[in-house]
C-alpha cells in the first residue's frame, strides 16, 4: 500500500474525548524511522496536556501490520537507536508513564518495537490472527526499551523466555488466553470496538481513572503494604472531590453519574 508523499508518517485525529494516533507508514509495515518516532511522542504529549482528551488509542494504518519496530533501513544507514526519544523510549511510549489510559488497537503484526509499544498500552484490542513477538535476537539485538521488562511482569517466565530467546511469534488469540490482549475482533470491527472500549472508560470519572492507573502502576513495583499506604496517602482529595460527590449522589438518586458537567 503506497502512502501519498504529502501524508505524514503519523496521524492524530480526535474522536470526541479520544485521541487516535495512527502510525502511517503501511508501505514498510508501519516501521518507524526517527521522524515518525518523535512525531508519535509529540502527539502523545499533546494528548496528555489536553484537558478535553480522556484517553489515547494507538493503531496502525492498513491491515498488514500495527508496527514492525524501528526502520531497519534507516538503522543500517545511520545506526540503531535514532528513534529512541530520550527518557521516553521508542515512539515516546515504551519507557514513559502516560497518565491517561492508552488503548492499543492492534490492526496487524506487532513485532519488535511494535510489540514493545503494545505492551506499554493499558489495554489491547487486536484483530484476529495478529502476530506478536520480539525477534530482535535474530538481528543480534534485544528489546531493551521495555519489551523484555514488561514481558517479565505480564507473562510466566517460560513463555516470556520463549518469546525473547527464540523469537517465537504468538497469535492474538494466544495472548488473549494469557491475559495480555483484552479481546480479539474481526478487522472490520477493530476501531469501532476500540472507540467503544474507550467510551465505556470515559463515562467514569477521569480523575478517578488516572488515580487508579497510577496506583496500579505503583503496586506492580512495591510491596502490598506500601502500595496500600500510598493509596491512603493520596485518596483523601479524590474522595472529597466534586466527582466523588456526584457519583455518590447519582447512586442515591438511582441515575447515571454525569461527570462531564463537573470542572
Amino acid at each position: 500500500m503506497a502512502v501519498a508523499a504529502h501524508e505524514p508518517p503519523v496521524l492524530a485525529v480526535r474522536h470526541g474525548s479520544v485521541c487516535v494516533i495512527t502510525l502511517n507508514r503501511p508501505h514498510v509495515s508501519n516501521a518507524m524511522d526517527a521522524e515518525g518516532s518523535y512525531l508519535v511522542d509529540r502527539h502523545v504529549r499533546e494528548a496528555e496536556a489536553d484537558p478535553d482528551i480522556g484517553a489515547i488509542i494507538l493503531t496502525g494504518a492498513g491491515d498488514r501490520a500495527f508496527c514492525a519496530g524501528m526502520d531497519l533501513k534507516e538503522a543500517a544507514a545511520r545506526g540503531a537507536g535514532h528513534g529512541l526519544v530520550p527518557g521516553a523510549g521508542f515512539c515516546g511510549v515504551t519507557e514513559r508513564v502516560i497518565e491517561k489510559p492508552v488503548i492499543g488497537a492492534i490492526n496487524g503484526a506487532a513485532v519488535a518495537g511494535g510489540f514493545e509499544i503494545a505492551l506499554a498500552c493499558d489495554c489491547l484490542i487486536a484483530v484476529q490472527g495478529a502476530l506478536f513477538g520480539l525477534p530482535e535476537v535474530k538481528r543480534g539485538m534485544v528489546a531493551f526499551t521495555g519489551g523484555v521488562q514488561r514481558l517479565a511482569q505480564q507473562l510466566p517466565r517460560q513463555i516470556g523466555m520463549e518469546i525473547i530467546a527464540c523469537g517465537t511469534l504468538l497469535p492474538a488469540e494466544r495472548l488473549e488466553a494469557l491475559g495480555v490482549v483484552n479481546r480479539t475482533v474481526p478487522q472490520d470491527r477493530l476501531m469501532s470496538e476500540a472507540l467503544a472500549f474507550a467510551g465505556a472508560m470515559l463515562t467514569n470519572s477521569w480523575h478517578a481513572i488516572r488515580f487508579a492507573k497510577a496506583l496500579f502502576n505503583d503496586a506492580q513495583n512495591e510491596p502490598l503494604p506500601a502500595a496500600i499506604a500510598r493509596g491512603h496517602a493520596n485518596a483523601d482529595r479524590l474522595m472529597r472531590s466534586d466527582e466523588s460527590r456526584e457519583g455518590i449522589a447519582a447512586y442515591a438518586e438511582k441515575r447515571d453519574a454525569d461527570f462531564g458537567r463537573i470542572g
